[in-house]
């Protein structure tokens, strides 16, 4: 028996009761179990599939051409490892693959790349990963492990540039009482494609903070999950994206409640300019009967800045139990607001600058609540670079 049959197993005997529920296809370690997504199903109705090179599929996961370094802080270890440790970390968040792609890579990658921060430890300096792609012909997939120990604090952070088509799957978990953040930056070139799913598990009474951020590639899929290993934990899911002409971005999290007294908060925001620009968020959160006292909100807003754009953007609430302190979501997209525009004007702002100043400000408070000062700063000065690929003044 292999050590994914073995966990596979474990999981079947201790996993919350099923759901029955097309947002949430039942998962399986085997490949087989998953068909080829032809586009018809709820999961995968508003991806592009015909342009993901067959990742979703049966690409050849080829040598891989993407150059990966990292910093290493005192105390942490980061290291690729392969054989029977790298097999037994393959579903150590609780994910049971719920997608084709997902499965591959778990049963197909020979290596996981691995940052562990133990126990009690403080880091201070961000952990910074960069993937930097070299060739977009090249079809390869990665698996990365997130460990991170019972009562540390630490923040990690994914750099994704260059070119490449990529599968990836990064599986996080969050011990008890740890205080976690992990950010995921995908600023692909613009001919790049990326298929990831992320799964975390947050510990009792641990912290868990996640912010997905794409601005670059021509296609990026982001699956941000959430379960919790017991009560009292916490998770925020942030999300900051910006599509320009022809770029597909989509962004889908599941909040799973599946311990009582946890809470998530989640908030994405978007903008879009250039025809062809399409955006897609659906957020997903599921309160289980044994999830008595949550809390959860989860909102998603867009700004539309030029015709020719889409945004799709899908809230979904499930809810087992009535015994909950609280749980809502929120969805809008619009354009710019003419009453902030006319107050900008009529103090002499000239209407370019004025435009300017609404999209920054639509995004500011996103951008303060990812908490690291570098990546808020380098994230301010994308929107300006995003904001001059197109005329902002321009009228609609």
């Amino acid at each position: 028996m292999t050590a994914v049959d073995s966990l596979a197993d474990a999981l079947e005997m201790t996993a919350p009761d099923r759901v029955d529920s097309h947002l949430h296809p039942e998962g399986s370690f085997d490949v087989a179990d998953h068909v080829v997504p032809t586009g018809r199903e709820e999961i995968w109705r508003f991806t592009p599939l015909k342009r993901l090179r067959s990742l979703h599929a049966d690409a050849e996961f080829m040598s891989s051409t993407i150059n990966c370094t990292w910093n290493t802080p005192e105390g942490v270890r980061i290291e690729g490892v392969d054989g029977a440790e790298a097999r037994s970390l393959r579903g150590v968040s609780g994910l049971v693959p719920n997608s084709r792609f997902a499965a591959r890579v778990l049963a197909e990658v020979p290596s996981t790349l691995l940052i562990d921060v133990p126990a009690d430890a403080d880091v201070a300096q961000p952990i910074i990963i960069d993937l930097d792609g070299k060739d977009a012909g090249t079809t390869e997939a990665g698996h990365l492990v997130l460990r991170f120990g019972a009562h540390c604090r630490a923040t990690v952070v994914l750099n994704h540039t260059g070119s490449a088509s990529m599968a990836q799957v990064v599986e996080v978990v969050v011990g008890d009482g740890a205080q976690v953040t992990v950010v995921s930056i995908q600023d692909w070139a613009d001919d790049a494609v990326h298929l990831t799913h992320t799964q975390a598990r947050v510990g009792r009474d641990a912290s868990y903070k996640h912010a997905a951020i794409s601005f670059g590639g021509d296609v990026v899929r982001m699956d941000a999950n959430v379960t919790y290993a017991g009560p009292g934990g916490s998770a925020e899911l942030l999300g900051l994206y910006f599509a320009d002409a022809g770029q597909h971005l989509e962004h889908r999290i599941f909040a799973d409640h599946d311990a009582p007294h946890t809470s998530s908060n989640v908030s994405y925001k978007g903008a879009l300019q250039g025809k062809g620009a399409h955006t897609v968020w659906v957020g997903n959160v599921l309160i289980r009967k044994v999830a008595e006292g949550i809390e959860t909100f989860e909102e998603n807003r867009n700004l539309v800045l030029t015709d020719g754009c889409q945004a799709d953007s899908v809230p979904n609430l499930e809810i087992e139990t009535g015994e909950i302190a609280g749980a809502g979501h929120a969805s809008a997209t619009g354009r710019f607001d003419d009453d902030q525009l006319f107050y900008l004007r009529s103090r002499g702002i000239e209407e370019h600058e004025a435009r300017r100043l609404v999209v920054h400000g639509f995004f500011n408070d996103l951008i303060r609540k990812v908490g690291v000062p570098a990546i808020e700063e380098q994230l301010v000065a994308t929107v300006e670079a995003e904001l001059s690929k197109n005329v902002v003044g321009k009228h609609f």
